[in-house]
This record gives structure tokens, C-alpha cells and sequence, in this order.
């Protein structure tokens, strides 16, 4: 969710940020550091002027508590994977893989309706920044059939160019795109997924999740409606089973959210330089230990429904018309839903037999995908085009997600088979891949708050 639509952003930039760039020598000295290890980080830092320490690192009695970090033992709460292993699946396996995978032509470009009316109250969000824009697909990237639909940019237009790599456009799709993919919609979500004329087709890595400069009320009250109008009175702790399962997702998602905000962050904006924001990231994660448990819980509950899917993305259609691209995609796909590793280290993330086993079950499920899709609406509520873009793709995950574990039986094929579309298995996917880097950065940054 570069969703920070539904984050309290009314911090910008360390103190010190105008002044970094103002010295050469120190600006580059913290791109290097920050690119160094771990292991490597506490020495280097403490070489720098005290000044510029202070700018990126909380002082003493703000900083005290990102050390428990490296230091979750035990098993995930909720869940049947202790952290260490949780650690190791993702560094070895599932955060390489799926670096690659949503780097493929089929999971970069994702449809969503942009342009969509508030139901709950008038959008009176603003952005007053360039990289709040979405940069919608040119017509000749699409098969035929997906061309006509409205765009706000050209693909000509300097919005739309990010300046980096990783952005040029993979011109080498077809007619076959997305052929033969459900347009069933998710019982879960709240948008009507049919493809037509409302429809945005959006590539992925011309739109990166992170800060957008959106702030304000409009802001605050995204995740101030999902949070205090959905029943999470002490979601941590509640005795229900599912009302609290279904807290830590919406928290684990928050916290994902808030450390891509925090980790591509513009620090000034007359140059456009982006760069960590460490005080941001200690305050809106590793501050709270129970929102960093909860990611761990997410990034769980996410895996357990790709592999709970394995049949169906295992035998899906990945086919763009580049059979190179294509043979990589299936590839890196059951890379992961036939990793002997996975299965022997967690074979089982998450128990969804858990879950509805109460005489009142079956309403309470009713309730809950209610709340969830409520949240789901909530997303034509964001001001910013950008934050609303990867709301959607991650709410949709999300969704995708309950409906594998909670909509269907997977083992019932012939009675009540599953059946996914093209775009709930793209933003899963994605999801996953969101989850599984804000892991990463968790254990990479962290440190950087410690040092004094």
C-alpha cells in the first residue's frame, strides 16, 4: 500500500535532512553505510560528526527497544512457525524468489479502478506531490483487447518516469495476456472485479510502494475508520480466536506499509533524493514489538494460502506471450510451492481449521467478512492516487487470502473447486512479496537505531 493513505505522515524528514544534502561528503557517506551489512553497521557509524548521527538516529531516551527485534524466539502466536525459522525460509528462499517473480511481466501489471467515489464520506484528500500519480500503461503494451481504456498520463509524460532501471517497460506483450482467467468476484472484496472501461491496467514497478508526501485528515482517519469502526476495541488480545486473527492481519499490514513508507522516503524534495527515514521507521514500527510480532503473523497467514493453493498456481496460465518470461514465471513458482526446505521447516504456517469452530461459527464469519470488506471500500476513500493503487493490490491480496483458506475447500475440487483471477493471484503474490522485504528491512535497519 505505498498505501500511506492510510498513515498518520505528519512527519518529514529528519531535522538534519536539508543539511545532509548540502554536504556531499555526508550524504554519500549514508548511502554507503546504509548499504552495508548488518554485521557491519555499528563501527562505521560512530565515525561520523554527532550531528549527523543525532539526524538519523533517535537519542537515548527515545531508543530502546529495537534490540527485540533480533531477539523474538519461540513460536509465532497464532501460528505453528517459530521466528528463527520464519527468518531463514525468507532470507534462504521466499524473499530471492520472490524478488524475481514480481519482476515478471505477468505479476507487474496489475488492473484497479482509480478513479472511484468515497462511499463513506467526500474525498477531500490532496496530493501536492508528483509521486503521488500513478503512471497508467501505454496503449501498445496491451493485448487489443484491453486497449480504449480511459488513462490520465501518457506514457510520454515525465511523471511517469521513475529514472530508474528497473522501470523500463517490457514491451513484449500479446493478445494472450490474462486469456482464460476468472473475472469471478472475491466474497471478501468489496470491488467489482469485472474487466471493463473503469478498469486501469498499472505497471508495478513504474509505481513504487512508498512515501507520497499525502497528509492530513483525510489521511488519518483511512486507518482510524479500520481500525475503530471494525470492532478492534483490544484486537491484541482478544479471547476470540478470529477477532483476533483478524486484528493482527490488518496490523501486520500496517506495520508492512508503515516500513516501505519509512524505508523509500523522500528526505528532500527539491532534489529528489529518497532515502531511509530512521526515525520514522523506529517510530511507526520497531517502537511497538507487537506490531513487528503481527507482521511475522501476516507474512505467515499469506504464505499458508499460496501453498494452500499450490494445485491451482502450480497448473495456472502465466502466459504473456513471451515464452522465455513465461518458462521463468512457472519456474520461480514452483520454486517455491515445491521447496522440500518450506515444507520440512513450516509445513503448516497457519491452522485455518482453527478458526468458525464456536456454536456461533458461521455468523461470525458472516461479520467478519462484512468488517472486511468495509475495509475493502475503504480504499476509494484515499486521496492519493498512488497510496490508493497499492491499498487496493494489497487489500485484494489480503482478500485473496481469506478466500483461499475460508471460501473453499481445495481438497473438494470436483464439488467446490477454487478459482482465482489473474488479478487476485497477481496481488497475493505481490502481497507476499511486500511482506516478505518489510521482514527484511526490519533485520537490516534496525541496528541503525540502536547505534548511538
Amino acid at each position: 500500500m505505498g498505501a500511506e493513505a492510510m498513515e498518520k505522515e505528519g512527519m518529514k524528514s529528519a531535522s538534519g535532512s536539508r543539511a545532509w544534502l548540502r554536504n556531499g561528503i555526508i550524504l554519500s557517506a549514508l548511502v554507503t553505510l546504509l548499504a552495508v551489512s548488518v554485521a557491519g553497521t555499528r563501527g562505521p557509524l560512530l565515525l561520523l560528526p554527532s550531528f549527523f548521527r543525532s539526524s538519523i538516529i533517535p537519542s537515548k531516551e527515545s531508543s530502546c527497544t529495537c534490540q527485540q527485534v533480533q531477539k523474538l524466539k519461540g513460536v509465532v502466536e497464532d501460528c505453528c512457525c517459530d521466528y528463527e525459522t520464519v527468518d531463514a525460509i525468507n532470507n534462504e528462499l521466499l524473499h530471492p524468489v520472490l524478488q524475481q517473480l514480481v519482476k515478471k511481466p505477468f505479476f507487474r501489471y496489475f488492473k484497479a479502478k482509480l478513479w472511484c467515489d468515497c462511499p463513506f464520506w467526500p474525498d477531500d484528500g490532496m496530493c501536492h506531490m508528483r509521486d503521488c500519480s500513478v503512471c497508467e500503461c501505454p496503449d501498445s503494451e496491451f493485448p487489443e483487447m484491453f486497449k480504449g481504456l480511459p488513462k490520465q498520463l501518457s506514457f510520454e509524460d515525465p511523471k511517469c518516469q521513475e529514472g530508474k532501471p528497473e522501470a523500463a517497460v517490457d514491451r513484449t506483450l500479446d493478445r494472450k495476456v490474462f486469456h482464460g482467467w476468472s473475472e469471478v468476484d472475491n466474497p471478501w472484496t468489496y470491488d467489482d472485479e469485472t474487466d471493463n472501461g473503469q478498469m486501469t491496467y498499472v505497471n508495478l514497478l513504474l509505481n513504487p510502494e512508498r512515501y507520497t508526501g499525502y497528509t492530513g485528515t483525510s489521511a488519518q482517519r483511512i486507518w482510524k475508520a479500520i481500525y475503530e469502526e471494525n470492532c478492534f476495541k483490544d484486537g491484541q488480545n482478544d479471547s476470540c480466536t478470529e477477532r483476533r486473527v483478524f486484528y493482527k492481519l490488518i496490523s501486520g499490514l500496517h506495520a508492512s506499509i508503515s516500513t516501505h513508507i519509512a524505508v523509500e522516503y523522500l528526505l528532500d524534495e527539491q532534489s529528489n533524493h529518497w532515502g531511509p527515514n530512521i526515525p520514522l521507521f523506529y517510530e511507526r514500527v520497531l517502537k511497538f514489538p507487537e506490531r513487528v510480532q503481527n507482521l511475522y503473523f501476516t507474512y505467515l497467514f499469506i504464505l499458508r494460502a499460496v501453498t494452500k493453493a499450490a494445485d491451482f498456481l502450480s497448473q495456472a496460465d502465466y502466459n504473456t506471450g513471451n515464452d522465455i518470461e513465461d518458462n521463468e514465471t512457472l519456474s520461480l513458482i514452483l520454486k517455491i510451492l515445491r521447496s522440500k526446505t518450506l515444507q520440512e521447516a513450516c509445513p503448516m504456517p497457519f491452522d485455518e481449521a482453527q478458526m468458525w469452530r464456536g456454536a456461533d461459527g458461521i455468523q461470525l464469519k458472516t461479520q467478519i467478512q462484512q468488517h472486511f470488506r468495509k475495509i475493502s471500500a475503504l480504499m476509494d476513500c484515499v486521496g492519493c492516487e498512488k497510496c490508493r493503487l497499492w491499498g487496493k493490490l494489497q487489500i485484494l491480496g489480503l482478500g485473496t487470502a481469506l478466500k483461499i483458506l475460508f471460501s473453499v475447500d481445495v481438497s473438494d475440487s470436483h464439488t467446490n473447486p477454487l478459482d482465482l483471477q489473474h488479478n487476485e493471484v497477481i496481488a497475493l503474490i505481490n502481497l507476499l512479496s511486500r511482506l516478505s522485504e518489510s521482514l527484511q528491512y526490519i533485520h537490516k535497519m534496525s541496528p541503525l537505531v540502536d547505534v548511538l
